[in-house]
């Protein structure tokens, strides 16, 4: 028994490391690209942006992605930018905890609601499991786990690698609870 509880714990070591490696993938104003006429405000709406995450920008030849400072941003004011792209598809690594402040930097675009606010929390290496000594469960149920366990917080709904993330934290949390009840 205390060989299938080294081996579980090994897993489990191995798999808390990858979490970093999952991303999510956030492509902006989904279908509708980078473009006006979309409601970013509502896009970002019901979104968690982490470090590690990415934005992709899909846009036309009129328009460009410029990261601006949060005063730039409400004042839409063009010509100072932080950063500028105008490739067409343009990904942008969220690396750091905080806002980040997105225009287009043509005239008037701004001022038509082609703005990107995005607030960025801590990555998913500050979400660390739980111990195998914690007593606290993120099941509400006292059963042992099955493999076919759904969190009770949901899946992932960005575009992403089909919820890729929700499945590891699902196998995660699964692999916890197994750890508990061999150790016990």
């Amino acid at each position: 028994m205390a060989s299938s509880g080294a081996g579980v714990v090994c897993l489990l070591l191995v798999l808390c490391s990858t979490v970093s490696c999952l991303a999510t993938v956030f492509t902006v104003g989904d279908s509708s690209g980078w473009t006006l006429g979309v409601d970013y405000t509502n896009w970002t709406s019901g979104k968690t942006f982490m470090v590690g995450d990415n934005l992709v920008f899909n846009y036309g030849s009129g328009h460009t992605v410029d990261e601006v400072s949060e005063s730039d941003y409400n004042t839409c004011t063009l010509g100072n930018p932080i950063k500028t792209y105008n490739s067409g598809s343009t990904t942008i690594a969220l690396d750091a905890v905080g806002t980040q402040f997105y225009i287009c930097g043509v005239i008037g675009h701004c001022a038509s609601g082609m703005k990107l606010t995005v607030n960025v929390t801590g990555g998913a290496t500050t979400a660390a499991a739980p111990s195998p000594g914690n007593t606290t469960t993120t099941s509400t149920s006292a059963a042992p786990p099955t493999t076919d366990f759904t969190p009770p917080f949901g899946t992932v709904s960005e575009t992403s690698s089909s919820g890729t993330l929700s499945h590891f934290v699902a196998i995660l949390i699964t692999l916890v609870e197994l750890f508990k009840f061999v150790v016990s």
